[in-house]
C-alpha cells in the first residue's frame, strides 16, 4: 500500500514567517501536533512540531503565557527560527511499511509527503498509518485473534491456513512472530468469526500449541529493534 493512499491531502502548513504564536493558535484549532513549513510555491521548506514550540517557548506552558510583554516576545520568533530545516520525508510511492520503518528509525510522529521537486503533496503521521494498518489487518471487523505455537520450518504456515480454510472461515490478516526462541515462531491468525472452538480442537489435533495471543508481548523483541 503506497503511502499516497493514506497520507492527509489537505495539510495545514505556515509560512517560514508565520509567528509562534499563530503557529500555536493553528495546531489547538485543527488538533495536530506537525505543521509543514512551505514557501510561496509550496516548497517544502522545513517543519516545526508542537515539541519545537515547547522547547522554544516554555512560558507557553506558564501563567505567563497571556501578558501582554510574553506575547508580544514571542510575536517577533518566527517559524523560521525553530522549524527542522532538513526534515525526514516521504516521497508518494514509498510504501506505508517504509513510513513505520523511517519513522521507527527518526524517531518522529509524522512524515511530510514530498514529489520528486520537493513539492508538499500530503503528510503521513502515526495515526494515519494505524488507520492504515487497521484496515490492512482487518481488525476493524468483528473477529478473533488465535495464537500457534509452530516449528521453524518450511510448510507449517500453509498447513495451518489450510486447516481453517477448510473450516470454512475467513482470515482479516494473518501474522508471524520472528522472534519466539530458536526453533519456534508464534502464528496469529485473526479470524472473522467468534466462533472458533471447533478450529482450535482441530489444530490441537494436528499438534499445534495454542498459546494466549497476550503472551507475546514487545520485550520479546531484541533490544535494538
Amino acid at each position: 500500500m503506497f503511502v499516497d493512499k493514506s497520507m492527509t491531502k489537505r495539510v495545514i502548513t505556515i509560512k517560514p514567517e508565520t509567528s509562534l504564536i499563530e503557529a500555536r493558535a493553528l495546531m489547538d484549532e485543527h488538533s495536530i501536533r506537525h505543521l509543514p513549513v512551505t514557501d510561496d510555491t509550496n516548497t517544502l521548506v522545513g517543519i516545526v512540531t508542537d515539541r519545537d514550540l515547547r522547547s522554544a517557548t516554555p512560558s507557553i506552558l506558564l501563567d505567563d503565557f497571556d501578558s501582554a510583554r510574553e506575547r508580544d516576545r514571542l510575536s517577533r520568533i518566527s517559524a523560521r527560527d525553530i522549524m527542522s530545516k532538513t526534515p525526514a520525508v516521504l516521497k508518494p510511492m514509498h510504501t506505508i511499511q517504509d513510513a513505520l520503518l523511517i519513522i521507527q528509525q527518526r524517531k518522529v510522529g509524522a512524515l511530510p509527503v514530498v514529489d520528486e521537486n520537493n513539492k508538499l503533496k500530503g503528510i503521513l503521521s502515526v495515526r494515519d498509518l494505524m488507520r492504515a494498518f487497521t484496515n490492512v489487518l482487518g481488525i476493524g471487523e468483528p473477529g478473533t485473534l488465535l495464537g500457534i505455537l509452530v516449528e521453524e520450518k518450511v510448510g507449517q504456515l500453509k498447513r495451518i491456513v489450510d486447516a481453517i480454510t477448510e473450516e470454512n472461515i475467513s482470515f482479516g490478516s494473518v501474522l508471524v512472530a520472528r522472534h519466539w526462541d530458536a526453533s519456534k515462531r508464534a502464528v496469529f491468525p485473526y479470524l472473522l468469526t467468534n466462533n472458533v472452538a471447533r478450529i482450535k480442537k482441530k489444530l490441537i489435533g494436528l499438534g499445534y500449541t495454542l498459546i494466549d495471543p497476550m503472551e507475546w508481548h514487545l520485550d520479546r523483541l531484541p533490544k535494538d529493534e
